[in-house]
């Protein structure tokens, strides 16, 4: 029998006592598979990769769930998933679904969505798993983002209607709904249920509105929902207001978003009457995207209004070097003219008036020429009343003979003093 010292037998306790906590700290650690972040694979042929992906696909296609699984772990610590992440992350959080272990599935699904983070297919299958999971939450936070990749699906949308009621936030219900009737405007559903959403919140709905930007103020979405929404009640200052907000935190950038900004601040700006401002923000959108003419004939129209013909007929003018051949653009510019001439004319129309009443005409027909008909009415106007109102023969035959042996005429007086056109002698004048 072999006796220890009390030295020997406290040594050999301590020694036992730090085997055992050893032991629970590595038994506490988490398995390499389940890391928040993946280990750096060792590299491996292409070869043995296609290998892989061929016997993933061929478990997947005999509904070997638990060999799919495993196969798909094993690409991605090999690293074979580059390039078909989306099938690879997919079909392993799948084959985790038929396995019916959807804890897993999330897992798989996180770790693909930090590779794509825009992927749609990724994001409907996590929100998937968390309804298996019985997490709403986390549901309604794909669902969300979902709504984001892709606004015009109305499908995350019906279910967000369905989880928002299942965890009563009416408020959101509201603005999901409203989304809803904007793409869809016929939904008897979506009708009936905004009905008992805006019932069970037992608010005013703009006040939600003004709730909800004010709780998130970088939010676009939110603050372009206002913004509408002010303007159908007749708010348009304060829709003034919120749509400058998001116009100064967008930093002038040139995003979708930010055109929309802009687009409904000038409609904003012109339902109030301040044509200045709606003018200043068109030109400010048209700079984000010189292509576009649509915006150069708003600034058109806008300062047509403010009776600035001069400044329109720059942006005329602008218009037609972006588009050229657009009757569109061609009409636009006698428009200017015809408005100049509406509002500078006598009640006898003198000889500058006619002048400016004939580039009207000509610019119309040109437009009318291209099928443009948008000013039609007023060049027949003018064609039948072309005696008294339009620039022609009789008139040149009362010039004074040094303008006449000039060959061509233009405006003079104060009104027109921006015109920089002429009008030559027509060949049958003699």
């Amino acid at each position: 029998m072999v006796l220890y010292s009390a030295r020997e037998i406290l040594s050999l306790k301590t020694l036992q006592i730090v085997t055992l906590v050893a032991l629970i700290f590595s038994a506490c650690a988490p398995p390499d598979s389940m890391e928040e972040e993946m280990v750096e694979p060792e590299p491996v042929s292409q070869e043995q990769c296609l290998r892989l992906l061929s016997s993933a696909a061929e478990y997947y296609k005999n509904k070997d769930w638990s060999s799919t699984s495993r196969v798909y772990g094993e690409l991605v610590d090999l690293g074979c998933d580059k390039g078909n992440e989306e099938e690879v992350f997919q079909y392993w959080a799948i084959a985790y679904e038929f396995l019916g272990r959807f804890d897993s599935s999330e897992y798989v699904l996180l770790q693909g969505l930090k590779r794509l983070p825009d992927n749609v297919n990724l994001r409907k299958r996590l929100a998937y798993a968390y309804k298996r999971l019985g997490n709403p939450e986390k549901e309604i936070f794909e669902f969300e983002k979902l709504i984001e990749l892709t606004p015009e699906d109305l499908e995350p949308l019906n279910r967000l209607n369905e989880l928002y009621v299942e965890v009563g936030r009416y408020d959101d219900q509201v603005f999901v709904l409203q989304r809803m009737l904007k793409i869809d405007p016929n939904n008897k559903n979506a009708q009936g249920d905004l009905a008992q959403a805006f019932e069970a919140t037992g608010k005013d709905p703009l006040d939600i509105y003004r709730r909800r930007f004010e709780d998130n103020p970088t939010n676009y979405s939110f603050g372009i929902d206002l913004a509408d929404q002010l303007m159908m009640t007749g708010e348009e200052e304060e829709a003034v207001e919120i749509l400058n907000k998001l116009r100064r935190s967008s930093g002038g950038s040139g995003s979708v978003t930010n055109k929309l900004v802009l687009q409904k601040l000038a409609i904003a700006y012109s339902e109030i009457d301040n044509l200045e401002s709606a003018s200043s923000v068109y030109e400010e959108l048209y700079n984000l995207d010189r292509r576009d003419f649509k915006t150069a004939l708003e600034v058109v129209k806008v300062n047509n209004a403010l009776g600035d013909f001069g400044k329109a007929m720059k942006w005329a003018e602008e218009a037609i070097k972006i588009a050229p051949d657009n009757g569109e653009t061609i009409g636009a510019k006698g428009n200017v003219y015809y408005a100049a001439f509406q509002d500078c004319r006598e009640n006898f129309p003198t000889t500058d008036d006619k002048l400016v009443a004939a580039f009207a005409y000509n610019y119309f027909k040109m437009a009318e020429d291209k099928g443009q008909n948008r000013y039609k009415r007023d060049r027949i106007y003018l064609e039948n009343n072309r005696d008294d109102l339009v620039f022609g023969k009789a008139d040149w035959f009362m010039l004074d003979e040094d303008i006449k042996r000039k060959g061509s005429i233009s405006p003079k007086s104060e009104c027109y003093a921006w015109v920089s056109e002429s009008i030559k002698k027509d060949p049958s004048w003699n």
